[in-house]
């Protein structure tokens, strides 16, 4: 690149970066310094022309002498700011074990620092040894008791013993085995040295007997209106199918006798839970419900709170322990509906929210009050 070239692309590029500079307006001439003047002619310098015409050699030497013009360009990348020094040829294969054996002997041949105090191996101080605390012994504490006491205990007989532990308060060593008979003393069958240290027997418990009750004649005499039919207890009985169920609940909607309904434990789920929700809004007999320990959600419990608000016979209603819990809108539904329906008197489930809970306790009792009042006045 010939000298007259090199020399008007650098001008150029610095007449370009000049006017990046700042220059006190307080200084005389900073405007129309002489200098400025000179490089008023490179202002119109293409330096893409000049560049295109510069060979590969050109340009490295043009990138050398702009990095000792400014070594930190803050226009670069970081990266790039850094001049490329892969440029020396290599002086040979890569053999990872002559590396290796030339690392390890100029780690061998490097001296170590000398040791200001050369170690000896000697401990100074004490070793340190645990204290031995000493075993501490118990020691059996010896009753003695007066020689005519010892005597009249040895002679005496089981029964004897018992009365004197029973007495002294000793439960521990009297059993449920040794009892009181008829006259007052202290019968023990078995003897007092055989019992007083064992355990009682287990009584087994039984599993409770099945539900006896007729599904299918139970409910034909729904149907038909049956007036010794009072009360109806399907509990415990789960393969009753979901349609009988319903079909239960359309028949309670024109019965006029049935006072009682349980139906615990019958695996009942939402769609039986709507069909006693319309059940409730036509008969205008029944007291009391049951629909505890079955599958219905929020969305059936939620239906049946609704037809409670029509319905002004029913007093008892027992929703507790269903299979998943109903949730904080639907305790908050059932205690405005105890706030309004006033013939409410029992209503069996445990709240889980305070709020609903303390709303459904005052309701229940405000109810009960009513109930009270009245039959008061009635009297009177």
């Amino acid at each position: 690149m010939s000298r007259l070239v090199f020399q008007e692309l650098f001008l150029s590029l610095y007449y370009n970066n000049l006017s990046t500079l700042h220059c006190r307006k307080s200084e005389p001439g900073c405007h129309g310094s002489a200098v400025q003047k000179d490089l008023e002619k490179y202002k119109d310098i293409d330096e893409d022309e000049i560049l295109n015409k510069l060979s590969a050699e050109e340009l490295k030497q043009l990138e050398a002498a702009l990095e000792d013009l400014d070594p930190e360009n803050a226009l670069l990348p970081a990266g790039l700011r850094q001049k490329d020094q892969t440029v020396k040829p290599d002086t040979g294969a890569f053999n990872r074990e002559q590396l290796l054996a030339f690392l390890e002997k100029e780690a061998l041949e490097y001296k170590d620092r000398e040791d200001t105090l050369p170690f000896t191996g000697e401990r100074k101080g004490k070793a340190w040894v645990p204290k031995q605390r000493p075993i501490e012994t118990q020691q059996e504490e010896v009753t003695t008791l007066d020689p005519e006491l010892e005597e009249a205990l040895s002679s005496a007989t089981d029964t004897e013993l018992c009365d004197l532990a029973a007495i002294l308060g000793v439960h521990k060593l009297v059993t449920s085995t040794h009892s009181y008979d008829s006259s007052g003393s202290f019968s023990n069958k078995e003897g007092y040295s055989k019992r007083c240290g064992q355990g009682e027997q287990i009584r087994p418990v039984f599993d409770e007997p099945p539900n006896p009750t007729n599904v299918e004649e139970t409910l034909q005499r729904i149907k038909g209106n049956d007036s010794a039919l009072v009360e109806v207890n399907l509990n415990n009985i789960k393969n009753i199918p979901i349609p009988t169920l319903k079909d239960f609940a359309k028949a309670m909607e024109k019965n006029t006798h049935v006072k009682k309904f349980s139906l615990a434990a019958t695996r009942s789920n939402d769609p039986v839970a709507a069909a006693f929700a319309d059940m409730l809004r036509e008969n205008k007999t029944l007291k009391s419900l049951n629909l505890e320990s079955n599958f219905i959600t929020g969305v059936g419990i939620q239906a049946i709170v609704h037809a409670m608000k029509e319905n002004d016979t029913l007093s008892e209603m027992k929703i507790d322990n269903q299979r998943q819990q109903l949730g904080a809108t639907v305790e908050m539904q059932i205690a405005k509906m105890l706030e309004e329906n006033t013939g409410v008197l029992k209503f069996g489930y445990h709240f889980t929210q305070q709020g609903p809970r303390a709303r459904a306790a005052a309701a229940i009792t405000k109810n009960n009050d009513l109930v009270r009042r009245r039959r008061v006045e009635g009297d009177v």
